[in-house]
């Protein structure tokens, strides 16, 4: 029988395979290739010094600066919470661990639109807390503190859910033994837990800093769109394409874009690790139970 399903799912007609590879590389270049190349192109259409010239424009400048801002504030933020949620969620049981996993994912099902109007609902001008925060001269929309806090909001489920899974498949024996041998609660995450799941760690760390800086529906609504304040890239790629500006425009998108690329070869390597440091933690399991057995 397992012959069988093995013969029949490898060994299909060559028009089929040839068939399906085409298909997919057809795709995979109308979709993604096509496109990509298209940015650099229009980006280097006229020449090095105009996209270099539109990339330390003083506006520009300023939508760089305050994306890395950005993520210097968000990505931090989301590794304390993916950590601390991972491991309660992994570790302990307790009521609302359901409802908690829930939160989590929710970013996932909210359109980032949605999520700058819940911002803007209670921090803006007429919002909840928009008249307290106006008396004590505090301003959160249209201003720093608004985009990272919406940038936060859309980006937070990447590094639980990367550390969630990877942390119940790994078990907890290894942080037993640690503290049965005499190692305080900060000793085994820091000597245990941190080396054990740095792969996920930092996969999750590429993941969420990606998506903060090329995040667009969110920002957009909390940042007012301020030339020079309050624009982060995706914001002023958008100005300059509607005012005709394209290689300026594809000169910013092209800096999303090689983050993209980078984004996926270190993404390629750390699933490449997280899958070597996933089979040696099943093998440590398994040969720390054989070993209790006997």
């Amino acid at each position: 029988m397992a012959d069988s399903s093995k013969r029949t799912s490898t060994n299909e007609p060559l028009w089929v395979r040839v068939l399906l590879t085409t298909v997919a590389l057809v795709f995979v270049a109308l979709f993604v290739l096509v496109p990509l190349v298209s940015v650099f192109w229009e980006a280097f259409s006229k020449g090095w010094q105009l996209y270099l010239d539109s990339l330390v424009e003083p506006e520009a400048w300023s939508a760089i600066k305050l994306t890395l801002l950005t993520a210097l504030f968000a990505v931090p933020l989301n590794l304390a919470f993916g950590v601390a949620a991972a491991w309660a969620i992994a570790r302990f049981e307790f009521r609302g661990k359901s409802f908690l996993i829930t939160l989590i994912d929710l970013p996932f099902s909210v359109s980032p639109v949605v999520a700058g109007l819940m911002y803007m609902l209670m921090f803006g001008a007429q919002g909840w807390l928009g008249p307290w925060l106006a008396e004590h001269d505090i301003k959160i929309m249209f201003a720093v503190p608004g985009i990272v806090l919406a940038t936060v909001f859309v980006t937070f489920p990447f590094v639980a859910r990367e550390l969630i899974p990877l942390m119940q498949a790994q078990g907890a024996d290894e942080e037993q033994a640690a503290m049965v041998l005499g190692a305080s609660g900060w000793q085994t995450f820091w000597r245990v837990t941190v080396p054990n799941i740095k792969w996920g760690l930092l996969y999750g760390f590429i993941l969420t800093n990606a998506r903060a800086m090329g995040e667009f529906g969110a920002v957009s609504v909390v940042s007012g769109h301020i030339r020079g304040e309050t624009n982060t890239i995706p914001l002023h790629v958008e100005i300059l394409y509607n005012e005709y500006n394209f290689v300026g425009a594809f000169a910013c998108a092209s800096l999303l874009a090689f983050l993209a690329l980078i984004t996926l070869f270190v993404k390629t390597f750390i699933e490449w690790r997280l899958a070597r440091a996933h089979a040696a933690s099943l093998n440590r399991t398994r040969e720390a139970r054989l070993a209790a057995a006997h």
